[in-house]
């Protein structure tokens, strides 16, 4: 049997956490197409008769402009020492660019095996797999394997679950063989709302939210769940909450739902916007959101 972690490191929307949900066949990890939106690792867990895989899905690597965006950063570096595989996921749709180049030369230089996952080729055109394969390769001094797949549509994913096992080592089960994810369901909520609010917002609203589980009362009939939404500034606030309270009711609602569905039971869910001013460049602040590292 084969056990271990792979991490999972590459730019902003290359489809990192599409090709997590993608693999473990349910949702533990949000998505849409707004950079930041994973914002801390999330485990998920892959087992099968020939052993198990965590994963380890991280952020999409940028040059960070804050606090936050330093804690970000953070947790795609410190996934590599610890990880037996490292999965470098990139468009495989465009050629490398500045950024693939930056973190193959500061992040990926490390002895760690790596597969190259070329994602997206449900959107190539005119030919150019190998063209843009090519400079995927240049990239590193050594041979690495690389997997074509798409994470939208599970093609070739078979493919890269044979070559991660493969090169994991012998082993245990590292967690019990029907545990998927350590997120609680305080975690999921937290982020089912704050996606929501980046599918409905734009400009700089979805990267100065935060979101917090204050409560979570879980009965046999229901779960009473209390959320705060934070922000930046007032402005932000107005915007999040909409005209008669339109957005926020909206966001409430479709966060409820998916959550039902998750606790397969009745939710309430009461969410309220409160201002913390430039929560993004206080380490205080961000504590107490759950970004902060150790």
């Amino acid at each position: 049997m084969k056990s271990g972690f792979a991490a999972i490191i590459g730019r902003p929307n290359t489809g990192k956490s599409t090709l997590l949900n993608q693999i473990l066949g349910q949702k533990i990890v949000i998505t849409t197409e707004k950079a930041q939106t994973t914002r801390k690792r999330i485990k998920g867990i892959y087992t099968v008769a020939q052993g198990q895989i965590v994963f380890i899905d991280t952020p999409g690597v940028h040059k960070p402009l804050d606090k936050l965006g330093e804690f970000l950063l953070d947790e795609a570096k410190i996934s590599v020492p610890d990880a037996d595989l490292i999965l470098f996921t990139v468009d495989g749709s465009e050629p490398a660019g500045k950024g693939d180049k930056w973190i193959a030369q500061n992040i990926l230089r490390t002895e760690t095996p790596v597969i190259i996952v070329m994602n997206k080729i449900d959107k190539l055109k005119n030919n150019k797999a190998e063209e843009n394969l090519l400079t995927y390769k240049t990239l590193f001094e050594r041979n690495y394997p690389v997997v074509r797949l798409s994470a939208k549509t599970g093609r070739n994913i078979d493919v890269l679950l044979e070559n991660i096992f493969k090169i994991l080592p012998e082993g245990t089960l590292i967690y019990p063989e029907d545990t998927v994810t350590e997120e609680t369901m305080r975690d999921i909520v937290q982020e089912i709302v704050r996606e929501k609010i980046l599918l409905h917002t734009s400009d700089e609203i979805p990267h100065s939210v935060a979101v917090k589980t204050e409560r979570y009362e879980e009965n046999d009939g229901i779960d009473r769940i209390y959320v705060n939404i934070y922000c930046e500034t007032k402005s932000q606030k107005g915007i999040l909450i909409g005209k008669g309270g339109g957005l926020l009711k909206k966001i409430g609602t479709e966060a409820r739902l998916e959550l039902e569905k998750i606790a397969e039971k009745k939710v309430f869910l009461s969410l309220e916007v409160k201002v913390e001013k430039d929560w993004r460049k206080k380490e205080k602040a961000l504590g107490s959101f759950g970004y902060k590292n150790g």
